[in-house]
């Protein structure tokens, strides 16, 4: 004779829904682990952790190079930029990325533009160079705010790791014109663009006598 069994002992209980925006319960990693692995996981660009209570950095030269240029100068430059383009604001500097590579055509490229001989504010980053990292796009509203002053993105990398096509890199063929859907700039004209801010920027604070606009100011490269 089969003996019967309480329903109660074979049914589970019910299971609350799950909330898509808390945080998981036991998630030992911690901000700046999940800000690793949004680069690393998410874009597939290596980091270089940070000393103890310092910002995590990008790799640079592996997956894009970097354009430091004034930001009064870079806003100018945003134009000609495909919209997948990333770009970051650090105070009142801007940071474009370029194709990885960039950093060695640039002081070539400055001298065929004839502007390799003006002290320009501006430095690239390329292989074996870092950079801080900015903090990934709120996923929603009401997430904590950045540090003043830390690094933000202005253009953002959108998800997958196709960002590569939309950096402004060296033509490999017939000059295609900036900005056209589909294809990534021209370096060449976003140099050239650029330069010609990064000068009259310059030129309108020795005007002004800015303190911190010297006369052996040197083109920087890292």
């Amino acid at each position: 004779m089969a003996c019967s069994v309480p329903l109660t002992s074979t049914v589970p209980l019910p299971r609350r829904p799950l909330d898509p925006d808390a945080p998981a319960a036991a998630d030992p990693a911690g901000p700046e682990a999940r800000v690793r692995h949004w680069y690393e996981n998410d874009l597939g660009w290596p980091t270089v952790p940070g000393l103890p209570g310092r910002p995590l950095r990008l790799l640079t030269g592996v997956r894009f190079d970097v354009l430091d240029v004034p930001a009064e100068a870079g806003a100018e430059a945003l134009r000609h930029l495909a919209p997948g383009s990333p770009v970051a604001l650090r105070g009142d500097r801007m940071e474009l990325l370029l194709a990885a590579g960039s950093a060695e055509e640039l002081p070539g490229l400055l001298d065929w533009l004839e502007w390799g001989a003006l002290p320009l504010d501006l430095r690239v980053l390329g292989a074996g160079d870092t950079l801080e990292a900015p903090g990934p796009p709120a996923r929603r509203a009401g997430a904590p705010g950045t540090v003043q002053g830390a690094a933000v993105w202005l253009r953002p990398p959108g998800p997958g790791r196709g960002v590569e096509a939309s950096l402004p890199a060296m033509p490999a063929g017939p000059a295609t014109p900036v900005g056209r859907e589909g294809s990534a700039p021209d370096l060449v004209r976003l140099v050239d663009t650029v330069a010609a801010q990064c000068h009259r920027v310059r030129l309108r604070r020795v005007c002004a006598g800015h303190p911190a606009v010297r006369r052996d100011q040197p083109l920087a490269f890292s």
